[in-house]
């Protein structure tokens, strides 16, 4: 079970079962589980309800907490294989304009695992445009990101991420993170969260057919919100602020906003706004930069 929504596969329906969580009046499991409940703890065992009010989770015998069925916000089985611990998301894009012969190809795709206590994820967004007497422009993010639970809704942060953006004049800009952040709210239809921490900034670029970098050290600020249970649709939305200590006065923002539409069959439809701003850009890079995407996806 994730985003307030049980899953499992029935001997009569080609078709997965799925049910909305919290209106489940009862249930009772033969299988090992993963269970996380919404004030960040977590526990491995059975499920079991005990009355219509409340569900036991149960280990050898032994209960090892009483919830309500609501409190539960992640349920996953602990018997399965190193492939359904994965998931996965592709979606691509294309525009055309015969007008001026603009081309504009996007990618987008997502990849994940997670485990009782760590989780891992990647993701690569690319766009590319191409237009008629113009030179081709383009723009790549892309990130590793680790994270390891830890008690009371903490976990430690190490990441890595990549830009490649013409319009900022940035060959290459890899980023590495390492901090920490706390989960504010879990619940069923909500996960909002902070993080912190320190990261170290190389940039490369080209000043007047020249190529030339940059190394410098910041602090990290972020927040992110993920909302769903809202019919088909979800929201994410996430905003990273690095304030430089080895630079004067610069500092840079990233702003990530994604709507997600679920269609049947594991397609989607993801509306996508990302946002770069640098108040000290690069030797003739702007300031600021965004893109709008549209793309047509598939999840697993």
């Amino acid at each position: 079970m994730k985003e307030n929504v049980a899953t499992f596969e029935t001997d009569y329906s080609k078709n997965d079962f799925k049910i909305k969580w919290v209106e489940i009046k009862k249930i009772k499991t033969k299988t090992l589980y993963l269970v996380s409940l919404s004030s960040g703890i977590r526990y491995t065992g059975y499920l079991e309800s005990i009355d219509d009010e409340e569900v036991g989770v149960i280990f050898k015998n032994d209960t090892l907490a009483k919830t309500e069925i609501k409190e539960i916000v992640f349920l996953r089985k602990l018997d399965q294989d190193f492939w359904s611990n994965l998931n996965a998301s592709l979606s691509v894009g294309y525009n055309f304009t015969k007008a001026n012969n603009l081309s504009q190809y996007s990618v987008r795709s997502n990849l994940g695992y997670r485990s009782k206590n760590w989780s891992a994820s990647t993701s690569y967004n690319h766009i590319i445009s191409s237009q008629q007497d113009v030179s081709k422009t383009q723009r790549l993010e892309a990130n590793l990101v680790y994270k390891n639970y830890i008690k009371n809704k903490w976990f430690g942060l190490a990441e890595i991420n990549w830009l490649s953006n013409t319009a900022q004049n940035i060959n290459l800009r890899t980023l590495s993170k390492l901090g920490m952040g706390k989960y504010l709210v879990q619940t069923n239809s909500l996960y909002w969260g902070l993080q912190t921490g320190a990261s170290f900034n190389n940039e490369s670029f080209s000043l007047d057919g020249v190529d030339s970098s940059n190394d410098s050290a910041e602090l990290f600020f972020g927040t992110e919100a993920n909302l769903y249970d809202i019919g088909d649709l979800s929201f994410l939305s996430r905003v990273v602020v690095y304030p430089s200590l080895t630079e004067s006065g610069r500092w840079r923002t990233d702003f990530n906003f994604d709507i997600k539409y679920d269609l049947p069959f594991d397609f989607y439809i993801n509306f996508g706004l990302s946002y770069n701003y640098d108040n000290q850009p690069i030797q003739s890079g702007r300031e600021k930069d965004y893109v709008f995407q549209t793309t047509l996806g598939w999840s697993l």
